[in-house]
């Protein structure tokens, strides 16, 4: 597959592919697909990775070059995005800054915060955090209840997060909290932007079933941060929040696609080695799997087209979440059982292969990013115009 969108992306497509194939060398191409949203494998060699990408201008595609970006547009950024999974490079250990806090400044942030954030976000010399979720408030976001008071020039954080990706390494935390006590659900809510090298924050690390720590939970305890560091309105949250939502849905679809196409690729060649393909049950299963793979690539380049004609993607882009993480579910539990008694065989200090790795993670994304429950009911509510759940 191929994306063309004229002579002048060409030209950006062809510069990429010769950057990559120049640097994606030595250790880097030894790491080449390593690590994810939810993997934290190898992470001091993706932070090198992304400062070799700095250095070539490679981050911040579409930002504007006064905050250290390269000023290009949207076919750019999704050229781009689709010619680095295609190359098969390292997850980008800042994704988390580069694709979910960057565009929300860009979008709601003052320009001191723009000045003052986004050039050491594309330098990778400050790593960021995602304070939302909490004990009592993971699919329902709007039960946050960490709670900052104004102190001055300064607000005053007290309470809990959890699930916080890659926490361990952040420097600074966007956080949702209620900064009106008085307020309920989805009002008085403001992001904040914390400090997180300071006595008031205590980051602990979460272990997954994969082994790794990339989870942390996060405790406030009269933590501080100035007045002026709250990202668009006070008590304007939950709109905020929200945008970032929305931005992290809408920039992970391409690569998690090519992911999924190359899982599928390596399902099929066990298959083969097992002799599996005989056996017309799971022979029909394995085409099912790469059949699901097809249609999320169809479904993937119908919104990169809306995208592109600057319409507002479709029903497809509400529903693409629920359908890859049950899908790849699928494929993961599909391999384990190709893999047989192979598959239950660890390595030297827990060390897991790709396809065991894959697999466990896997089974946590029909709950992070909004759980498939929490995604039925938005698809029923909001595409199809069914009634709301009834709520307390």
């Amino acid at each position: 597959m191929e994306l063309d969108f004229g002579p002048a992306v060409r030209d950006f497509r062809d510069e990429l592919r010769d950057w990559l194939a120049e640097h994606l060398v030595g250790e880097f191409a030894a790491h080449r697909g390593v690590g994810g949203p939810t993997d934290g494998a190898a992470w001091d060699i993706r932070l090198a990775w992304d400062r070799e990408l700095s250095a070539g201008n490679w981050l911040g595609i579409s930002w504007p070059q006064e905050y250290g970006g390269r000023g290009l547009g949207l076919l750019e950024e999704i050229v781009f995005e689709y010619e680095y999974a295609r190359a098969n490079a390292p997850y980008r250990a800042t994704g988390n800054a580069l694709d979910l806090l960057g565009p929300m400044l860009l979008a709601m942030g003052s320009e001191e915060q723009k000045k003052r954030f986004l050039p050491p976000i594309l330098a990778v010399e400050e790593l960021w955090g995602q304070g939302f979720s909490e004990p009592g408030a993971g699919s329902d976001l709007a039960s946050v209840r960490t709670r900052a008071e104004r102190d001055g020039d300064d607000w005053v954080v007290n309470g809990q997060k959890v699930w916080t990706s890659f926490g361990i390494h952040a420097d600074w935390l966007y956080a949702l909290v209620r900064t009106d006590p008085d307020s309920q659900r989805h009002k008085g809510l403001s992001m904040l932007l914390v400090p997180a090298d300071q006595p008031g924050v205590d980051i602990r690390s979460i272990r997954n079933l994969a082994g790794q720590d990339e989870f942390a939970e996060v405790f406030f305890s009269d933590a501080r941060t100035g007045a002026d560091m709250v990202v668009g309105e006070v008590g304007q949250g939950w709109r905020t929040a929200m945008g970032t939502l929305g931005i992290e849905r809408g920039t992970t679809l391409l690569p998690q696609q090519l992911t999924f196409e190359r899982e599928a690729d390596a399902l099929i060649e066990l298959a083969r080695e097992r002799g599996a393909l005989h056996d017309p049950m799971l022979r029909r299963r394995i085409v099912d799997a790469w059949i699901s793979v097809r249609i999320m690539r169809t479904t993937n380049m119908r919104t990169v087209a809306e995208l592109v004609a600057g319409r507002t993607p479709g029903a497809q882009s509400t529903t693409a979440k629920l359908y890859a993480s049950t899908r790849h579910q699928q494929l993961g539990h599909l391999a384990m059982e190709l893999a047989g008694p192979a598959g239950q065989i660890i390595g030297e200090d827990y060390e897991l292969d790709t396809r065991q790795r894959s697999f466990l993670l896997s089974l946590a994304e029909t709950i992070y990013g909004g759980s498939s429950e929490i995604q039925r009911n938005i698809i029923g509510e909001q595409l199809l115009g069914l009634p709301k759940d009834p709520r307390p």
